[in-house]
């Protein structure tokens, strides 16, 4: 196959648009009429694609009204979902509805943090051990050059890990808006460059990176220490809405809640949710979010508790919610539609969105265990999944 087309110059057009999907329906038979019919200037796609050549246009549903009582998002907001599964918008349809009429889903931001996890190798696990120390007692020089790159970030913190002769740090840094991963990882660099040159003792090797940031990827390290926005969602359901609108009972949710504990378990999953992915992936697709940090955003905690009078407490806390309302694919044309729906384009609506986001995984959640608990789940693929090949 031939080299595809490209213009160092004017490489963001139209023409050059057609002409890549031209030499790949020459080389392939395969006419692109979807993929090149697009409403914008690709002259606004520098930064967030190379080689444009056209869209993949993912169906798009709102759902709501969702009610969210938040310290940033407050009242009802109809919510995007860009999804390509039948059932799923309606699903989460059911479970604003629920939690509407409970009174509206409860949510907190209550840790933000984006890392970057330079490793150091030294000669012996004394010298490294020496090395942690030195970074300890010079934190306040080190903020200071990490923070000369960016009028943004600020590094509030460097955790330690120490492995044989390896020296792992992880950078916290906050980030404001912006899902941060570039930001930071030029901060860390600046300091790390500084670092090198005070002449480490015994140092035989430094890597930017090193897998402990677990950047688009899970790990129990994101449980415990958030990445992105650490937020919870919770509600109190009325036993008799929960008979009313999902005909099943919350003793019934809270057994379900525990056998799906005990699968957790036995699965050896670091998440006990049933599907917080459905909601993010969505989400982040239509509000112009960096999908691939769906690996770590999806993984959850939920909690259930079954109270006296038949009322189910329930919360969901996603510890590593990597979102932004700022820069990346936010201010593409489709995506910053759907930001502002929600209110969340623009600065100073991070956490805004960060809390909308897990108020929806909630609903989800209600609504995919009621639907397992009433055996309405099959049923429901039926009459809404109709797609077949």
């Amino acid at each position: 196959m031939d080299r595809l087309p490209r213009d160092p110059v004017a490489d963001y057009t139209t023409p050059m648009a057609r002409a890549r999907r031209e030499a790949v329906s020459a080389a392939t038979g395969v006419a692109l009429p979807h993929i090149g019919s697009f409403s914008f200037d690709p002259a606004v796609l520098p930064g967030n694609t190379e080689g444009f050549s056209g869209v993949a246009q993912v169906p798009l549903g709102f759902a709501g009204p969702l009610l969210v009582d938040g310290e940033h998002a407050r009242g009802e907001f109809y919510v995007p979902m860009a999804a390509t599964e039948g059932t799923l918008v309606a699903s989460y349809n059911r479970g604003m509805r629920l939690t509407r009429e409970a009174g509206g889903v409860r949510t907190t931001v209550i840790d933000d943090a984006m890392q970057r996890a330079p490793v150091f190798v030294f000669r012996d696990a004394r010298a490294a051990r020496d090395f942690g120390d030195w970074v300890a007692a010079r934190f306040d020089a080190i903020k200071a050059k990490a923070e000369e790159t960016t009028s943004f970030g600020r590094l509030r913190n460097i955790e330690q890990y120490g492995v044989g002769k390896m020296r792992f740090l992880r950078f916290d840094f906050t980030t404001g808006d912006a899902a941060g991963q570039n930001m930071v990882t030029k901060a860390t660099r600046h300091a790390c460059m500084w670092m090198l040159e005070q002449g480490l003792a015994g140092l035989e090797h430094f890597a930017l990176a090193a897998n402990v940031d677990t950047d688009k990827k899970h790990s129990a390290l994101n449980s415990l220490h958030t990445r992105g926005k650490r937020v919870v969602a919770e509600v109190t359901l009325p036993a008799a809405l929960i008979e009313s609108i999902m005909h099943t009972s919350g003793k019934a949710l809270y057994r379900q809640r525990q056998l799906s504990n005990m699968g957790s378990l036995l699965s050896g999953s670091t998440s006990n949710g049933a599907h917080y992915a459905n909601a993010i992936a969505a989400m982040f697709i239509a509000c112009g979010q960096d999908v691939g940090n769906v690996a770590e955003s999806s993984a959850g905690l939920s909690y259930g508790e079954l109270k006296d009078n038949g009322d189910y407490y329930f919360s969901v806390t996603i510890p590593s919610l990597i979102v932004a309302s700022y820069g990346g694919g936010t201010g593409l044309p489709t995506q910053r539609e759907c930001l502002e729906v929600l209110g969340c384009y623009g600065e100073g609506k991070a956490r805004k969105l960060a809390e909308i986001v897990a108020a929806t995984v909630l609903c989800g959640e209600l609504s995919l265990g009621a639907a397992i608990v009433s055996d309405q789940w099959v049923s429901s693929h039926e009459s809404f999944g109709r797609n077949r090949p």
